[in-house]
C-alpha cells in the first residue's frame, strides 16, 4: 500500500494538523464503606481564574463528554459536577443522561433567605427530569428547609466540622431527609474511623484517593462548519443537509459520533451512520450540542489539511461505492474515508482511536487491516492521492473500476469538499 505522505499528496505530516487540543481535567474517586468507586468529582484545571463559573461548569461537562483519550474519564460511575446557579439552566445538562449526573448545589451565601424560594422550582425541575442533587451541610439549616428533600446526597465536610458538630447534622439529616452522607476531605484514618463509625457510608479526600490529573484531548471542528450547522438545524433543514455539513468536516463528525455514543448520553444501541445521529439526536439536542461546540472551538481559519483530506477520501469512497453497491454500504465507505486520518487529527495509533467510537466490523476491519471491499476502496483512495501509478493500477483492479470512473469521482470528492456551503 503506498504512504499517503508520498511525493504528490496532499496528507499532510502530524505537526501540519492543529486541529486537536487539550483540556485538563481532575477527577477524585468516590467510595463506599467496601471503598469501591461508586463516583467521580471533576475539576476543570484548564480555566485561568481560581473560581468556576457557569462558563467553566459548561466547558467542564462538554470536555468530559467530548474527551476523545484512550482513557474513559469515568467510564459507568456517576459523575458529580459543581455547579453555579446560572449554569443550571444551561442547555448542556440537555446532552447528558441525568441518571449518570449528580450536580453539586452550592449555597446562596448572604441572598439565601431570598433566593431559596425563587430557586426552588428549578432544583425540582431538575430532579425531576432525572438528575441527582448534592448538597453541603448547609442544607440542614432552617433557611434551606424547602431544599432538604431535593438531596439525592449531603456532603460533610471534615475539615471544617468538629467532631461534636458532625454528629449532631448527621443525626438531623438521617430523621429529616432520605439523602446519603458523604464525608469529604477525609485526608486521615482517625478521620474514616471517626466518620464510619457515626453512620457514614461514602467517603471522598485524600485517604483514599488525590485528584488524578486527565488529558482530554478535543477534536475541534472549523467556525464555519459550526456556524452553518447552527443556521441549517434553525431553518429546521432536512437530515439531507444537516447530514451533509457534517459530513465536510471530519472534526465535527468525530465530536457528534463520540458524543451520542459517549456513555454519558444514555442511549442503549450504537450509531454508527451520521444519518441515524441526526435523526436520534433531533434538532433541539443538535441545536445545543453546536452551540456549546462553538463557544469550545478555536477561532476563524479554515479546516485542518488532515482533516480535509479525511473528509475528500469520505467522499471519494462514497461515489466509488455508488457504482456497484446500495446506499447503507456508501454509507460505510464514507465512514471509513472520513475517519481513516483519526490517528493523525488525534496523536493516536488507530486502534486506540476506534476504541473511542462505536463503527461496524467491516469499517474496523478496513480501517486497521485494509480488509474487504471497503479496505481495497481505502487503498484505492490513498492511491489516489499519491503519485505512484502502480499503485493506483493495483488498487483500481482491485475494486474493477476504470481510471475514469475513479478520476470523475475525485473531481467530485474534490469539488463538493471545498463547497461547504454547497
Amino acid at each position: 500500500m503506498p504512504s499517503n505522505t508520498s511525493s504528490g499528496s496532499s496528507a499532510p505530516s502530524l505537526q501540519d494538523t492543529h486541529q486537536s487540543s487539550v483540556a485538563l481535567i481532575a477527577r477524585q474517586a468516590i467510595v463506599n464503606a467496601q471503598q469501591a468507586v461508586i463516583g467521580y468529582e471533576l475539576f476543570n484545571r484548564s480555566r485561568t481564574g481560581p473560581t468556576h463559573t457557569a462558563a467553566t461548569d459548561v466547558a467542564l461537562v462538554f470536555t468530559a463528554l467530548s474527551h476523545a483519550g484512550t482513557e474513559e474519564l469515568v467510564g459507568k460511575k456517576l459523575i458529580f459536577v459543581n455547579c453555579t446557579h446560572e449554569s443550571l439552566t444551561g442547555g448542556h445538562l440537555e446532552l447528558v443522561d441525568p441518571e449518570k449526573v449528580v450536580l453539586e448545589i452550592p449555597p446562596l451565601g448572604h441572598v439565601a433567605t431570598e433566593e431559596v424560594t425563587t430557586r426552588l422550582p428549578i432544583l425540582m425541575a431538575l430532579r425531576e427530569r432525572g438528575f441527582h442533587l448534592a448538597f453541603n451541610h448547609t442544607v440542614l439549616q432552617s433557611t434551606y428547609a424547602s431544599w432538604l428533600p431535593l438531596a439525592d446526597y449531603i456532603k460533610l465536610d471534615l475539615s471544617a466540622l468538629a467532631p461534636d458538630q458532625l454528629a449532631v447534622l448527621i443525626s438531623y439529616a438521617n430523621r429529616h431527609s432520605e439523602a446519603d452522607l458523604i464525608a469529604e476531605k477525609v485526608e486521615t484514618a482517625q478521620q474514616y474511623d471517626m466518620a464510619s463509625s457515626k453512620g457514614i457510608q461514602m467517603f471522598q479526600g485524600y485517604w483514599f484517593a488525590r485528584p488524578s490529573v486527565v488529558q482530554a484531548k478535543l477534536v475541534t471542528p472549523s467556525q464555519a462548519s459550526i456556524l452553518e450547522l447552527i443556521n441549517l438545524v434553525r431553518k429546521q433543514a432536512s437530515t439531507d443537509a444537516i447530514e451533509d455539513v457534517l459530513k465536510k468536516d471530519a472534526g465535527l463528525a468525530f465530536n457528534l459520533m463520540r458524543l451520542i455514543n459517549s456513555s454519558g448520553f444514555g442511549l442503549t444501541r450504537e450509531i454508527t451512520s451520521f444519518r441515524q445521529a441526526v435523526m436520534l439526536m433531533g434538532l433541539k439536542k443538535l441545536f445545543r450540542w453546536a452551540a456549546l461546540l462553538l463557544t469550545t472551538s478555536r477561532t476563524g481559519g479554515p479546516p485542518s489539511s488532515v482533516g480535509q483530506t479525511a473528509v475528500v477520501r469520505g467522499r471519494l469512497m462514497e461515489l466509488l461505492a455508488l457504482e456497484s453497491q446500495p446506499q447503507e454500504e456508501a454509507d460505510e465507505a464514507f465512514v471509513v474515508g472520513i475517519f481513516s486520518l483519526l490517528d493523525a487529527m488525534l496523536g493516536m495509533p488507530m486502534p486506540a482511536a476506534l476504541e473511542l467510537l462505536s463503527v461496524p466490523d467491516a469499517v474496523s476491519a478496513a480501517l486497521l487491516r485494509r480488509e474487504g471491499y471497503l479496505g481495497n476502496l481505502l487503498t484505492l483512495a490513498e492511491a489516489c492521492e499519491s503519485s505512484d501509478d502502480d499503485a493506483f493500477n493495483r488498487a483500481a483492479g482491485t475494486v474493477h473500476l476504470s481510471s475514469q470512473q475513479i478520476n470523475g469521482a475525485h473531481l467530485q470528492a474534490l469539488a463538493w469538499a471545498d463547497h461547504i456551503d454547497g
